[in-house]
């Protein structure tokens, strides 16, 4: 007896002793994997932005108003714009491919947030095994059989053993190292990344078409130009031609506003070229086949009521939709990083199942077929030719490479704004000028055509002034179309409307 407590003893120790080695190997596999692991950058922080821009104009600058997000109908100020805008929104190509990519992206979301969670399947299998005469299993049922402890429902069918098996089985991956909620915060920010890229695909749409909408509007102000200088030349070569009639004028002098006015009807053919290739432009962008585009005779615009506003640095380039996709894309890439660190830890999966289980039919549903198991295992990684590290330095490379792209995207969002501020200015004073210019010439032709009546000038002065105010005018319109350009790059930099 005492002989038998000491072996007890001997085994209890012994078990004792297992399973502290096991809990010390299991622990040594731990911090082994921890200190091998490679760290994240995390001290990853773009430059410091000036306070403010370096804008000449005290306008802004002095002002009280504290900037508000961009309003497109407010903005541009254009009904028939605006009903061109909202339907490019519901018919543009690229627009709708976008936004099936916005679900594509949420879809990536809802099933990294739901691989946290333990994975449950129903199950139903049912084979039939023939055991080989000399194998352990055939050996074992065959033996089975004639034993007096089994009744004869337990009774096995050794020609062709069948399983059958109904129930759940379950499975789980502990999160503990963060390997699944990281890769959930990396679709997370993929997926507001993808809003933000919708977003800068919509300015980008919007842009597009109010260019050439302006585009349009200025083509027909120069055809009304040319119409307009058209009838003055029709007019000022029947003063030549009564002229001619009576001595007073040559037929040089004719020959030379004829010219001119063939020279006026080849431009004006042209222009109206220009407008048929610019209306097809813009129904492309629309997703229709054909049409007339309706537009105003003239352009229009709110900017001067953005630029009255205090326009400070924060207040727009975070939120402009690109650098916004920067920095989601940034985070998604820091979750990455985050993750593939995590594969150099152990891996800790749990599960089990339950339900019926039997190798027979008749017994299938009796109580005694009820089975269930628990299941519990950890991984660690030892050597996998260098996979692990492989992934995670290629994760921490393109964290690196979206550090760049955003500290590039802010760089490019602050000095493109700062001049479109002056660029903005500068218009408004060259607009002004020109405006003054075209009323001189306006003077100059009236004056022209007094003088060549009362002798004091030939018909080339009139021709050099109706050209000069031509010219003038059109120069105008130029300006003016340059100037709405510079406001459609304005909205964009702004961030685009709401």
């Amino acid at each position: 007896m005492k002989k038998s407590l000491n072996q007890y003893k001997a085994v209890t120790y012994q078990n004792n002793q297992f399973k502290s080695f096991s809990l010390l190997l299991v622990t040594g596999m731990l911090l082994l994997t921890a200190c091998s692991a490679p760290k994240v950058n995390d001290n990853l922080a773009a430059k410091a932005l000036p306070k403010n821009f370096d804008i000449t104009s005290k306008k802004a600058a002095d002002s009280g108003t504290t900037f508000v997000p961009l309003q497109t109908a407010t903005y541009f100020k254009d009904e028939k714009l605006e009903q061109l805008l909202n339907k490019a929104t519901t018919q543009n190509p690229d627009y709708l491919i976008m936004e099936q990519r916005i679900l594509i992206a949420n879809s990536h979301l809802k099933a990294a947030k739901l691989a946290l969670l333990p994975s449950l399947d129903f199950q139903a299998d049912a084979s039939g095994t023939r055991y080989g005469k000399y194998t352990m299993e055939g050996v074992g049922n065959f033996d089975t059989n004639f034993s007096q402890n089994i009744t004869d429902k337990q009774r096995i069918a050794t020609g062709m053993t069948p399983n059958f098996f109904l129930g759940g089985k379950v499975s789980w991956e502990a999160d503990i190292w963060g390997k699944l909620s990281n890769r959930k915060k990396a679709a997370r920010d993929r997926y507001f990344a993808s809003q933000q890229g919708m977003r800068l695909l919509k300015t980008k749409l919007l842009g597009d078409i109010a260019e050439l909408y302006y585009e349009l509007v200025a083509l027909d102000k120069q055809a009304l130009i040319y119409k307009r200088n058209l009838d003055t030349q029709k007019h000022a070569l029947d003063i030549v031609s009564a002229q001619r009639s009576v001595g007073k004028a040559t037929e040089l002098a004719v020959q030379q506003f004829n010219a001119q006015n063939n020279n006026i009807l080849a431009e004006a053919e042209q222009l109206n070229l220009k407008i048929d290739q610019a209306e097809k432009a813009l129904l492309t962008l629309l997703g229709e086949y054909g049409g007339k585009i309706e537009r105003n005779t003239d352009f229009s615009s709110g900017y001067l009521k953005v630029l009255n506003q205090k326009i400070s640095v924060d207040s727009i380039i975070h939120k402009r939709p690109d650098v916004s996709e920067a920095y989601f894309e940034l985070r998604a890439t820091n979750a990455d990083a985050k993750a593939a660190r995590a594969a150099f830890f152990p891996t800790v999966n749990l599960g089990g199942y339950v339900g019926m289980n039997s190798f027979s039919l008749a017994t299938f549903f009796d109580s005694g077929s009820f089975a269930w198991q628990l299941l519990g295992g950890i991984t660690a990684p030892i050597f996998n030719k260098g996979q692990i590290k492989q992934e995670f330095f290629t994760a921490n490379r393109r964290q690196e490479i979206s550090f760049l792209q955003y500290q590039n995207t802010i760089t490019t969002a602050y000095n493109e704004l700062s001049a479109l501020l002056h660029r903005t200015e500068a218009f408004e004073n060259v607009l002004k000028y020109k405006s003054k210019e075209i009323e001189h010439l306006e003077i100059a032709v009236n004056v022209s055509n007094d003088l060549y009546l009362s002798g004091y000038a030939n018909y080339l002065e009139i021709i050099n002034a109706q050209k000069n105010k031509l010219q003038a005018e059109l120069d105008f319109v130029d300006i003016q179309l340059k100037n709405a350009n510079a406001q459609i790059l304005l909205y964009k930099a702004l961030g685009g409307g709401m």
